[in-house]
Parts: C-alpha cells; sequence; structure tokens
C-alpha cells in the first residue's frame, strides 16, 4: 500500500527538532509555574497560593491553568505588594519580573528562600542588575558615568529616607528599612562596576577573583544581613560562593561580549594558550579557547567546593541562601561534558529539569 504522508528524512528530522524544542519550552513553563505554586502553598502558611507573588505572565497562566484549584484568592505576600508605579506594576512585582527576565536562575533560588526575606533579596538583586546593566547600555565612558552618580544617589536618598520615584529604589528602601541593610555593601557594587566601565581588561585571573568578589559577594552579604545574620564564618562561605558565581558568569558572558568586540577573557591565559584577540572576536582556535575557559572554569570550581567544605559553619536558617551552588554547578558539570566548548548549544541553553533540583536540594535539610 503506498503511503500519501512519505517525508524526506531531513523534513522528518526537521520536523522532530522542531517539536523537542516546543515540547521543551512547555515543559519548562510547566515546570517553573509549578515550582513558584509549591514554594508559594509551602511558606504561604494558609496553604493558598501567593499569586501576588507571580509576575503577570504567570499570573495568566494561573488564570487560563484549569488544574490549579488551590488559587482560591489573592493575598498580599510580606511587601512584594505596594504602590503601583506607572506601567501598572508594583515596585516589588517589578523587581521580581526584572531579575525573572535578566537573572533567570537567581530568580528560582529566589523563590525557595523565606518569606521574610524574600522582598529583599529581589530588590537587592533588581538593584545589582540595573548596575550591571549600565556598562553595556551606555554609549560611551561619559554616559556610563553619569548613570552611576545617578544610582549613586539614588542610595543617598534611599538611606535619608527620601527615594526617587524608580521602582526598584522603592523596593530597596522598604527592603533597607526593614532589615537595616549596609549602605557599603550596596555602593561596592557601583564602584566595582564604575572602574570595570573605565577598564574593561582582565590582566589576569586574580583580577577576575577581584571583580567577582565586588560584583557578587555583596548580594550574599546583604541577604545574609536580612536573614539576621552576622557571623565571619558564614560571610566567609558566602564570599567563596559570590567569587564562584561571579567567575562563572564570567564564563558565560564571553561570547556575548566577544559579539560586542569585547575580550574579556584574562589577557595572561591568552598569552598562556597562545589566542589572539582577533580569534576570540571571530570564533576561531576554540580548542584553545576550551583550555583557556578550562582554566577559568577550574577556579570557579574550586571556590564552590570551598563553599561546599564550610557548611557547617552555616546555620539551617540561612542554608537557603547558598541554593546558586546548585545551579552554578550544573552549569560548570554541563561545561565539563563539552570539554569547555563555550560554543556547544548544550551550554547556552536552560536546564529544563534544574528548577525542580532547586527544590528538591531545598527541600533536604542541607540544600548543598
Amino acid at each position: 500500500m503506498k503511503c500519501f504522508f512519505v517525508r524526506s528524512h531531513q523534513e522528518i528530522q526537521n520536523f522532530s527538532n522542531l517539536s523537542s524544542r516546543c515540547c521543551h519550552q512547555v515543559y519548562c513553563s510547566v515546570v517553573e509555574f509549578v515550582l513558584v505554586g509549591v514554594q508559594s502553598l509551602v511558606f504561604s502558611g494558609r496553604g493558598i497560593v501567593c499569586c501576588g507573588l507571580l509576575s503577570a505572565t504567570d499570573r495568566r497562566l494561573a488564570t487560563m491553568n484549569k488544574l490549579t484549584p488551590v488559587i482560591v484568592r489573592v493575598r498580599q505576600p510580606l511587601g512584594i505588594r505596594a504602590k503601583s508605579t506607572s506601567s501598572g506594576q508594583t515596585p516589588g512585582e517589578y523587581c521580581l519580573d526584572l531579575v525573572r527576565k535578566h537573572d533567570y536562575e537567581n530568580y528560582l533560588c529566589s523563590l525557595l528562600l523565606p518569606n521574610t526575606i524574600r522582598p529583599a533579596a529581589f530588590s537587592v538583586r533588581a538593584f545589582n542588575i540595573e548596575v550591571a546593566r549600565v556598562e553595556e547600555q551606555a554609549r560611551d565612558v561619559a554616559i556610563g558615568q553619569m548613570r552611576f552618580k545617578f544610582w549613586e544617589d539614588t542610595l543617598d536618598k534611599i538611606y535619608k529616607g527620601s527615594p526617587p520615584r524608580n521602582p526598584v529604589a522603592l523596593e530597596l528602601h522598604k527592603a533597607v528599612n526593614r532589615h537595616k541593610l549596609s549602605k557599603h555593601y550596596l555602593k561596592r557594587l557601583i564602584a566595582a562596576r564604575l572602574e570595570k566601565l573605565t577598564s574593561s581588561i582582565y590582566p589576569n585571573l586574580e583580577s577576575v577573583e577581584t571583580h567577582a568578589e565586588n560584583t557578587s559577594s555583596p548580594v550574599y552579604y546583604l541577604m545574609l544581613e536580612a536573614m539576621g545574620i552576622k557571623d565571619v564564618r558564614v560571610d566567609h562561605a558566602a564570599s567563596h560562593l559570590g567569587k564562584a558565581h561571579g567567575i562563572t558568569n564570567l564564563v558565560r558572558s564571553i561570547l556575548y561580549n566577544a559579539n560586542r568586540r569585547t575580550i574579556i577573557v584574562p589577557q595572561d591565559l591568552l598569552i598562556k594558550h597562545k589566542i589572539s584577540s582577533e580569534a576570540v572576536l571571530r570564533g576561531q582556535l576554540r580548542k584553545e579557547l576550551g583550555n583557556a575557559v578550562f582554566d577559568i572554569a577550574s577556579r570557579a570550581k574550586q571556590h564552590l567546593d570551598k563553599t561546599r567544605s564550610l557548611r557547617k559553619d552555616i546555620p539551617k536558617n540561612a542554608a537557603p541562601i547558598f541554593l546558586p551552588v546548585i545551579a552554578i554547578d550544573n552549569y560548570l558539570e554541563r561545561l565539563r561534558r563539552v570539554d569547555f566548548d563555550i560554543y556547544h548549544p548544550s551550554v547556552q541553553r536552560r536546564n529544563g529539569l534544574l528548577s525542580l533540583k532547586l527544590y528538591w536540594n531545598h527541600m533536604l535539610s542541607r540544600p548543598f
């Protein structure tokens, strides 16, 4: 019998690839929704999902999904809702969506934080994102310096009790008032980015570590402060986590910066592996670049292992703050499996199982 639906092998393969991508996107959306819904159910204390915590997209999904009868009413979740901004979002919702869009893995990790510090965590991460975006948005150094000055002035106004009508500033002001967050940690985030604006080259791995300590570690220090934990030993673990996080972020952004004709691979590694800057920009010498990436990733893994070795010093209630250990380790392991080839598709797409893995580890007594 003849078949009227015969397709070439290539057409079948193309359809299969398209179907796989679509299924993966749907799966990721469902998993994220389940994570948000489940954690809200667990931490609400009333058995009610906190719809106010969800982003606009998630709320629409919750409204349309007929399989979520647990959503029976909306309540205000611990400081997330406040006066609306001109866009119709509250400052808390704006911060949450900003982190979701630009820092997805930390968005997932922050959802699993206790209710008492979750709004503060989102406001601090949103502030860090706004400061980090200055460098890529500024057309020249002068404009970048003006924008950094705006955030410096904004910090001063926040601590004087008169924040500007900016959603991130408004939400951060609430966190500062509630948790008495240290100003110098927030200023370090600005100062480190400002220094990088005028000097984008990393001479060696040590300079990468210093930048990671100043741009990532303060976020964890502030979350520990929000938790009411002031302990040198815990700060030591947070310092190593911040370094691992910042160094890993550098690896992930090598290709993005190369497309902007910016080289962020440390100069000593380029010399060591005989890689020219032009080769990085053109995507050449992938094997040699992989060797350089191995050196950078190994340094991140050292700090990650050190963080885990200090887990005995971390109080149980502070353990959720260290959940990014799981996400960082997951990325480094995927990178290792492809021999540190940053061009490989598997390290450029999201891990659909990460949210479930984070939730599972969160349920353990020691999540990392």
